[in-house]
């Protein structure tokens, strides 16, 4: 996946900002390029944010209408691992439902040096896939 500097940057501080809670958020776009970052609410209750994330469906569905209006489709759900490498969770695997998107994650473990991966995940079995950030 090539992924736009500006919109790199934007989900790193977007999970530097939600930190230590993990963030969560949508990429959109046509023909496989990023055109438009949505960041969304965890929603996951208090105590769970710091290692959990669960996107808000009211947020999803207005994600889900401007995309649908503007001819984009959904390119990649992302959300941030505070303290653990960019590695999808077996809670990440399981509530995986979209098999035509990314699922990225960015890693706040190295703090000075966040890493951005992707994947697809679909019936449980995990693909990394390459990330190119570019101007």
């Amino acid at each position: 996946m090539d992924l736009p500097r500006a919109f790199a940057d934007a989900i790193i501080q977007h999970a530097r900002e939600d930190d230590p809670n993990e963030c969560c958020g949508v990429l959109a776009g046509k023909d496989g390029a990023v055109v438009k970052h949505y960041r969304m609410s965890n929603v996951s209750p208090e105590g769970e944010r710091p290692y959990r994330y669960s996107t808000d469906g009211k947020e999803l569905l207005k994600v889900i209408n401007e995309t649908d209006d503007n001819g984009w489709e959904i390119l990649a759900f992302y959300h941030s691992h505070t303290h653990s490498p960019a590695m999808p969770s077996q809670a990440d695997v399981r509530l995986a439902t979209w098999p035509t998107s990314y699922y990225m994650i960015v890693s706040l473990m190295d703090k000075a040096r966040p890493a951005i991966r992707a994947y697809h995940i679909i019936d449980g079995k995990v693909t990394e896939e390459p990330v190119r950030i570019v101007a």
